[in-house]
């Protein structure tokens, strides 16, 4: 896919959520298959640091800008991404595409309570119909091949993956020739806490000035503050890092020999450019 912007050497779509939205309707009316992912500050950081995340993350065919901070840098560097294609509104509209089209969704992760209550909120609010199978996200490890075949068998058109990270990129990247036949898959992190009212999301002047982070700090602060605090901090010293040019990560390509990535880590290895607008090419640019 064009239009592909490069965020702290993260590759980003530059969709709107209507755009989105369309490929993933042609998509299943085509009998095609899409495997989304979104990207955030946090995870940007993640990527950096987990080489098998990143390789999940980047052969993604959808990546969308998850967070308002990857919409801020992507400014900063003279690239400006459209707009925040966050993945629980994604999640929402695909849902309602589903109903309209009568698609089938299968749904994984989250305690069997909170799946239970995104289940009855889908049935009531569309139709027990939409439903083609579910199962909670406490599973073993030796038993995800099984987990992924039900997915497959259930003949679900759209498959949401509510596990947290690497986790759930990893899952959808390792079994993607599994779930070929599955034309729309993603992952939703912690949307189903949210769709069950479990967890309350922030409120859309929040959202704005991308304060989601702070407020789910105030709804757990003993667990959500320390990984926000060092999460923020780090994402802060990844942005001035590129800014120096002293960090960058090079163009991605398949390693012929045994189909792993390739990927080369540049550090204080840069010559600095000349100028600013020299420095921004560098840093974020857009590729076919």
């Amino acid at each position: 896919m064009k239009d592909r912007v490069y965020v702290l050497g993260t590759p980003v779509h530059n969709l709107t959520m209507q755009e989105t939205i369309n490929l993933v309707d042609d998509a299943i009316a085509g009998n095609q298959h899409i495997h989304h992912s979104v990207v955030n500050a946090g995870k940007i950081v993640a990527m950096h640091e987990n080489m098998e995340l990143r390789e999940s993350v980047i052969n993604a065919d959808i990546i969308n800008a998850d967070g308002q901070a990857v919409i801020w840098i992507s400014k900063i560097f003279g690239q400006p991404l459209k707009e925040r294609v966050t993945g629980i509104d994604l999640m929402g509209k695909v849902v309602e595409l589903a109903h309209r089209k009568n698609y089938k969704i299968f749904l994984l992760g989250a305690q069997e309570e909170v799946l239970q209550k995104v289940i009855e909120k889908f049935s009531r609010q569309y139709s027990p119909e939409i439903i083609a199978g579910y199962r909670n996200g406490y599973f073993r490890k030796e038993d995800e091949q099984e987990v992924v075949q039900q997915i497959a068998d259930s003949k679900a058109n759209i498959l949401f993956v509510a596990i947290s990270s690497p986790v759930k990129e990893n899952l959808l990247y390792q079994n993607r020739d599994v779930l070929r036949n599955v034309n729309f898959i993603m992952g939703v992190g912690g949307s189903f806490d949210v769709v069950s009212g479990i967890v309350k999301r922030a409120p859309l002047w929040m959202q704005g000035l991308g304060l989601e982070w702070f407020f789910r700090v105030l709804q757990e602060p003993r667990r959500m503050f320390k990984r926000y605090l060092i999460g923020n901090l780090k994402f802060i010293a990844l942005v001035f890092r590129y800014i120096l040019n002293d960090y960058k990560f090079e163009p991605l390509a398949k390693n012929t020999t045994n189909g792993q990535l390739e990927m080369e880590v540049v550090t204080s290895a840069v010559a600095e450019p000349k100028n600013k607008k020299t420095r921004r090419n560098n840093l974020t640019k857009i590729v076919d």
